[in-house]
């Protein structure tokens, strides 16, 4: 016997929260083949993402720029990060897998995690096509970050790779909610955000939800260590985001430029207001001691 959607959607139960995110899924997501135009060439006068978002915007080397490097820099800038986020993606798919291995599969949890799985896949293909259609190369976070990642995505389980999962996706889903929005912004970012915040935040409920229940009953030293390396994963894909190769994409002296984007206070106040919900959550979990501070203020985050 058949089950269509509206009874599934009927048969849930009404407190298993992961069993409405599988609805949401099946109600709303998108297909970017079909939803991103990408046949329109560009426009030449279109920002990859909003000029209040580039790391350099607010710095004397901003004023002295040309219009030109500007929006040659923020194109750079937006296929940097979503380079970096395909990058993330695939240590997300790794975990999710990997907590799911002998899973329960009739379970909300397992469909859940394999949906956004799928997601996630489409999200990363999503991006590699607006990079190659904005002519940016593939921007990859350094060797040394590449190499110690592996061991997170090999070893990471239960609050700490959904911690890291959660850092991740909450921090672009603040930028790309702006970049949706962005009159001067290049459509097919302004479109590839909308579905990504549209899609990730069922995906950031699922993180929170499964943070709770890892979380419940344990140690005060397992959570110590937990929160910790969430803030180290977290510190790593902040200072990841943009490769200091933007900049001589955009004609610019790479020292100089990356030397501004670290003193860059404009920038700094916009990522620590994109962290707020993300801190108040952490700080409600319990995850947010002093050590873990340090990292997130290093990072800009708090």
């Amino acid at each position: 016997m058949t089950i269509t959607a509206d009874e599934f959607r009927t048969s849930i139960d009404p407190d298993d929260e992961l069993a409405r995110l599988l609805v949401s899924s099946q109600k709303l997501s998108y297909d970017p083949q079909t939803e991103v135009d990408w046949d329109t060439p560009l426009d030449p006068t279109h920002h990859g993402l909003n000029p209040e978002w580039s790391t350099l915007y607010g710095t004397s080397l901003w004023d002295e720029m040309t219009e030109e490097q500007r929006i040659t820099l923020t194109r750079h800038e937006v296929g940097s990060i979503m380079s970096t986020g395909i990058w993330f993606e695939m240590i997300l798919q790794q975990m999710l897998l990997r907590e799911q291995y002998t899973a329960d599969v009739t379970g909300s949890e397992f469909q859940f995690a394999l949906t956004e799985i799928a997601d996630e896949c489409r999200h990363s293909l999503m991006f590699a096509r607006a990079c190659q259609a904005m002519g940016v190369p593939h921007y990859t976070p350094h060797r040394a970050v590449v190499e110690i990642a592996r061991g997170l995505k090999t070893v990471a389980s239960n609050e700490v790779a959904y911690g890291s999962i959660l850092v991740a996706e909450e921090i672009l889903d603040v930028m790309q909610r702006d970049w949706m929005r962005g009159e001067n912004v290049l459509p097919i970012v302004r479109t590839t955000s909308k579905i990504h915040v549209v899609e990730e935040a069922r995906h950031m409920k699922f993180a929170r939800h499964e943070i709770r229940q890892h979380l419940e009953g344990v140690s005060a030293m397992r959570r110590r260590q937990s929160a910790w390396v969430i803030a180290t994963a977290a510190y790593v894909i902040v200072k990841s985001m943009v490769n200091p190769a933007v900049y001589e994409a955009a004609g610019l002296d790479r020292k100089r430029a990356v030397a501004a984007a670290k003193a860059n206070e404009h920038h700094h106040n916009l990522m620590r207001l994109s962290c707020v919900h993300l801190m108040d959550f952490l700080s409600e979990a319990g995850l947010l001691t002093p050590a873990a501070m340090r990292r997130y203020r290093a990072a800009h985050m708090l």
